[in-house]
């Protein structure tokens, strides 16, 4: 269960801006530090996000809130499948990595993980994961979350990220799958609301990635990722994210007729909704790198907020 590939420059960046490129160290840390790289490697704040999609879909499925043991089984299981395809994701991008400010203090460019350690350990991750998944929950969830962890690296990362401005909208479908594992966890099959919600996630990440890559796209460009903004131009990109702003709103309503949602969901997605495009609308008039990266900031509020109320708005009826 993949990653949105759309990220905050992490503690790694910071801790490394003041590094100039060049050899990557090769100090020996201690067994704190190594640790810290590992978790770092599987960029957590990533896998938050995905986990916050993940129950509210659980909760819709089963109209009520499941029990623990399914929820801790699931989340243990996203997470590791999660953090194994953004470790792969990282050994794969570790020149790219290296080239960008905003990732070259990540653990393989700086040299604090050796590549085939990195490699060994993502994979081992997804291994453990599929297993995990498959003995507590179901292999339904465990193929799913397995399936987008090969999307995400075979096509978005291998293929599509390096040739195409339109990566992020067909290689985003991987960040939209753990809401599919939340799902298949508890009804063993998918179902039309579970769609409904994948596509919520599917087109809100283009305009969610598409803003960071406004804020860093000298260093998409360094790097030759031919991001959107970098190949069309910033207004270009504003504009289209314009589009999938209404777009994802579209289909948060739609939810309410398919899911018989409540006036909480409704509610929120309405509110949600207004100021996400209007949002949108003021990148696209002022498409400047601080109000970029204020979208972004904005999305990933946006996201967390409207599934919560999903979960609000199901929970609140199964107690009437």
């Amino acid at each position: 269960m993949p990653s949105s590939p759309s990220e905050l420059p992490d503690a790694a960046t910071v801790a490394g801006a003041g590094a100039v490129s060049g050899r990557p160290s090769r100090a020996h840390p201690g067994v704190r530090a190594t640790v810290g790289a590992y978790v770092r490697l599987t960029k957590p704040r990533v896998i938050e996000l995905l986990l916050v999609t993940t129950v509210p879909a659980m909760i819709l499925a089963a109209g009520r809130f499941p029990s623990l043991t399914l929820v801790g089984s699931v989340l243990l299981g996203g997470a590791m499948a999660a953090g194994g395809a953004n470790t792969i994701n990282c050994w794969i991008e570790r020149d790219r990595d290296q080239v960008m400010r905003r990732t070259h203090g990540r653990p393989l460019p700086s040299g604090e993980i050796d590549p085939v350690n990195a490699l060994v350990f993502g994979l081992a991750l997804e291994a453990v994961a599929f297993a995990w998944l498959w003995a507590t929950v179901n292999l339904l969830s465990a193929s799913l979350a397995v399936s987008a962890m090969l999307f995400y690296v075979f096509v978005y990362t291998i293929w599509l990220k390096p040739r195409s401005p339109q990566n992020i909208v067909i290689g985003g479908a991987a960040g939209a799958v753990p809401v599919l594992v939340g799902w298949a966890s508890v009804t063993g099959r998918l179902g039309a609301p579970a769609w409904v919600l994948f596509a919520i996630v599917f087109c809100w990440t283009p305009p969610h990635f598409w803003a960071l890559s406004l804020k860093y796209r000298d260093d998409y460009a360094a790097a030759g990722i031919p991001m959107l903004p970098v190949v069309r131009g910033a207004q270009a990109a504003a504009r289209q994210i314009v589009v999938y702003s209404v777009v994802v709103v579209g289909i948060t309503l739609a939810l309410v007729a398919v899911a018989q949602m409540g006036w909480i969901y409704l509610a929120a997605a309405v509110i949600l909704g207004v100021l996400f495009v209007v949002q949108a609308l003021r990148l696209q008039r002022d498409a400047s790198p601080q109000r970029a990266i204020r979208l972004f900031m904005f999305s990933n509020t946006y996201l967390a907020l409207l599934f919560a109320a999903v979960a609000v708005d199901t929970l609140a009826h199964a107690a009437l």
